[in-house]
């Protein structure tokens, strides 16, 4: 998600602002608390494919698996 955001020479504000969501939730996704999801995993998708990154919907920045948890339990991973 920053490599993406980076890549398009966007504060974490002006991705927000790009998808209709929160600076807030930008940086939830970045920091791996939440995950996107739904409409807004597949518009990150289509962004990096036409910014020439691969994305992922679901996939994470790191490999610890942190992230994940009692909020994608809730059912809440991913806010939009």
């Amino acid at each position: 998600m920053r490599a993406l955001r980076r890549r398009l020479g966007l504060t974490q504000k002006g991705m927000a602002e790009e998808m209709g969501t929160r600076q807030q939730t930008v940086s939830e996704w970045e920091t791996g608390l939440y995950r996107p999801r739904g409409a807004s995993a597949r518009l990150l998708t289509i962004i990096a494919e036409r910014a020439g990154l691969e994305y992922q919907a679901g996939s994470q920045d790191r490999d610890s698996g942190q992230g994940r948890g009692d909020a994608e339990k809730r059912g809440d991973a991913g806010r939009s």
